[in-house]
């Protein structure tokens, strides 16, 4: 599509030949020119973001040795949390340890999204939910400025970097 050879990308994102390359995964695309054509990419089914805010913590940051098995998008107080996509609410704890109020969403085909840190829920399991629907809320915590939601998507129990499936 950019009319570069499928070695330098490769080479660019340190993949071997015999990697597999996941849907929605991010790919360094070195030297390109403009698309030959103008591929559709999203649908129904992709990920959106399930709110706006700056990453403070990527997938795979070690922090107090623990590793981070999602990201941590920082947010004003009162922001509103949106189902990342479509699916069934399968989870919600008011009190989940160091996770606090959570709430995970079953997306089928093995995919969940998890959604921690919030201050407010809007849905109970059972429940479905189509992508863009408002399931809670980031409030104040006891930290004060540390308002974030800690999101994750899992394929199974394996957990996934959210950015290769969000746009």
């Amino acid at each position: 599509m950019y009319n570069v050879d499928i070695d330098d990308i490769l080479r660019a994102n340190n993949i071997s030949e015999d990697a597999i390359i996941e849907i929605g995964q991010v790919l360094i695309i070195p030297n390109r020119s403009k698309p030959l054509s103008e591929p559709v990419f999203s649908n129904v089914d992709d990920f959106i973001w399930p709110l706006k805010g700056k990453i403070v913590s990527v997938f795979g940051t070690n922090y107090q040795n623990l590793i981070n098995k999602g990201i941590n998008i920082q947010v004003s107080i009162d922001a509103d949390i949106l189902a990342s996509r479509s699916g069934k609410v399968v989870f919600y704890a008011a009190n989940f340890g160091n996770f606090g109020k959570t709430v995970i969403i079953d997306h089928g085909n093995g995919l969940r999204s998890i959604y921690s840190r919030l201050s407010e829920f809007f849905v109970r399991p059972g429940e479905n939910v189509q992508r863009g629907a408002l399931i809670g809320r980031i409030g104040s915590t006891v930290r004060g400025k540390n308002n974030y939601l800690h999101f994750e998507i899992r394929k199974g129990t394996m957990p996934q970097n959210p950015l290769f499936y969000l746009p």
